[in-house]
């Protein structure tokens, strides 16, 4: 049913007005006039009977043919262009680049590589603007463990996943980046039943109840919104980020105690391992965090974020936040082993600032040491960190440099790049980000 009312709607292209049928008129006599120049060619008796005496016999078949093939060409021409024109004028505007450029480029980006992006929150953004520049092919694979702020409050209340950082990477990969960015981030006013909600959130909400499924959701949100790629959770449970968090004991209030260990210099002579529940709460923590795992632990990968990165060309892990944006997705134990099984390069991205209650005093190898430590090292096979430390500028807030690693700590490939925001020097720039990791699929 289908098919046939594909076929039924082909035949809208000739109604009264649209302007198309005296192009394709047109464009049928040129392929006449150049089937005509063909057929002068071989002059085989009795074969093209009808049309040779068509023929003038004074006139010289080589000038026949050249008068029939080039007056055919022209008219070809000639309804080729009137055809374009016709159906491209009501998508022209005068602030968009030549419909020709724009063709070329989204058939280039059709035939891309197939990249997957695992991670979350501003990174992965960042991550996504930058690919979508150069393939369509893009799997974007996203935390499920958000617990703060609205996301949190949906998932408490309604027993969805966390839309947040889902939100973002629609918005990312939408071709109306820019509006839809500023409409998916809106957030209403804080004195009213929808207080501190975002649209995008409350988009998501509906869409999943609409479709009868979060991932149903999120496919027909990137049809609505032209997304380029995919967007999947990396898992459908519902799972909560703990961790092991080494800190002092006034720190705020936090669960479970699991032990305690000997006092260590600088730290007033108290220190303890305690459990820190919560995605939120890990970030907070004023703690040196020692160990992240998912409760359950056994929750299982979304199966076509497993066929996604076995049939991927590239895996680009990060950047992001490291304990809670980008081990969340490589905890699910069946996406990390899918990750180590695939034969595609796997580049792992070092943040370019550290982040405070999380990284605090991290380089970049410090960031790979904790990254093998809980999932191994061959779910990497390479390492891209920034080289570009602007003078006499510092990332604020608390945050520092993320230093390269020092030659001798380095046992693993590492490539060094620019990969910082002129503007904002502790971010990534999404054109540098993605140029650096095309260049990983050319090596």
């Amino acid at each position: 049913m289908r098919r046939s009312g594909r076929w039924l709607g082909q035949w809208k292209w000739l109604r009264p007005g649209m302007g198309v049928k005296r192009w394709l008129a047109l464009l049928a006599a040129g392929l006449l006039l150049l089937a005509l120049a063909v057929t002068a060619l071989p002059r085989i008796p009795g074969v093209w009977s009808a049309l040779e005496r068509l023929h003038a016999a004074e006139v010289n078949p080589v000038l026949e043919v050249a008068l029939l093939g080039v007056c055919g060409l022209i008219i070809v021409a000639v309804a080729v262009i009137g055809l374009n024109r016709t159906l491209i004028s009501a998508f022209r505007r005068s602030d968009q680049a030549e419909v020709a450029e724009v063709v070329y480029r989204h058939r280039q980006r059709q035939r891309g590589p197939k990249v997957v992006a695992i991670g979350g929150g501003h990174g992965l953004n960042t991550l996504l603007r930058g690919l979508k520049e150069h393939t369509d092919n893009i799997t974007a694979i996203v935390t499920v463990a958000d617990d703060g702020g609205s996301s949190g409050r949906l998932r408490r209340e309604l027993g969805m996943l966390p839309p947040g950082d889902f939100r973002n990477c629609l918005a990312a990969l939408s071709d109306a980046e820019g509006l839809v960015t500023q409409l998916f981030q809106y957030r209403f006013a804080e004195d009213g039943d929808l207080d501190g909600h975002s649209f995008g959130n409350l988009y998501l909400t509906a869409m999943t109840a609409i479709t009868g499924s979060f991932e149903g959701g999120l496919e027909e949100s990137s049809r609505v919104l032209a997304v380029r790629g995919r967007v999947m959770p990396s898992t459908l449970a519902q799972v909560t980020l703990a961790a092991e968090v080494l800190s002092p004991e006034a720190v705020e209030p936090v669960t479970t105690e699991i032990a305690a260990t000997p006092a260590r210099p600088g730290n007033n002579g108290a220190s303890r391992v305690r459990q820190v529940v919560g995605e939120s709460n890990i970030g907070h923590s004023l703690g040196r965090i020692q160990r992240v795992y998912l409760q359950p632990q056994d929750a299982p990968a979304y199966p076509k974020a497993i066929r996604a990165v076995l049939d991927a060309d590239l895996i680009v892990i990060g950047p992001g936040s490291l304990y809670t944006s980008v081990l969340p997705n490589l905890l699910v134990t069946d996406l990390r082993d899918a990750l180590a099984s695939s034969a595609a390069p796997k580049a792992y991205v070092c943040n370019v600032a550290t982040q405070a209650g999380e990284t605090a005093g991290y380089d970049a190898h410090d960031h790979v040491v904790a990254l093998i430590s809980h999932v191994g090292r061959d779910v990497f096979s390479t390492v891209l960190a920034n080289n570009n430390l602007i003078p006499g500028k510092t990332p604020g807030g608390g945050a520092e440099w993320v230093l390269p690693p020092k030659a001798d700590a380095v046992d693993y490939p590492l490539v060094l790049a620019d990969l910082a925001d002129d503007q904002y020097p502790w971010r990534h720039d999404p054109a540098k980000l993605a140029q650096a990791l095309m260049g990983l699929i050319a090596e």
